[in-house]
């Protein structure tokens, strides 16, 4: 079996778009057209279907490194603000566009909460959100159509 760490991931994230945008597992909100992805950023994104673009991306990033939550997620997506004449500095994303997915996920039964653990080990335990056996099925659906294709 092909790890989605060894399948092109530009190939993957536009296949699982697709699949997400034909199927309407999640769905665009009406705010989502007038939204720029983050203070750093002069313009909302001109592809017309980048919520789509970025589920699949931020699904990706849950399959690789969850439990993952919204802070990391957003330090990942986030870019350098220019400022003028004053030196560029890094601003995280969006959290609405990402907390927003994550919902859309959750409702769809892709991706679930997992809450921190307080037991008597002091090895403290991740928390955030990880792929469900749906989730992990789609993922593993996409890589084999990359993969015979």
């Amino acid at each position: 079996m092909v790890s989605i760490k060894e399948v092109d991931p530009e190939l993957f994230i536009n296949k699982l778009a697709e699949r997400l945008k034909k199927e309407k597992i999640i769905t665009q909100p009406e705010w989502a057209l007038y939204v720029k992805t983050g203070v750093s950023r002069e313009r909302p994104p001109e592809q017309d279907d980048w919520w789509y673009i970025r589920a699949a991306s931020i699904l990706r990033r849950i399959a690789i490194d969850g439990p993952i939550g919204v802070s990391r997620l957003r330090t990942y997506y986030g870019s350098r603000q220019r400022r003028g004449s004053q030196p560029e500095k890094f601003r995280k994303g969006s959290g609405k566009i990402i907390r927003t997915i994550l919902q859309q996920f959750e409702k769809a039964g892709l991706i679930e909460q997992v809450k921190d653990k307080e037991g008597a080990s002091k090895k403290r335990v991740k928390k955030g959100r990880v792929l469900t056996k749906e989730g992990e099925k789609l993922i593993n659906e996409i890589i084999k159509s990359i993969v015979k294709g």
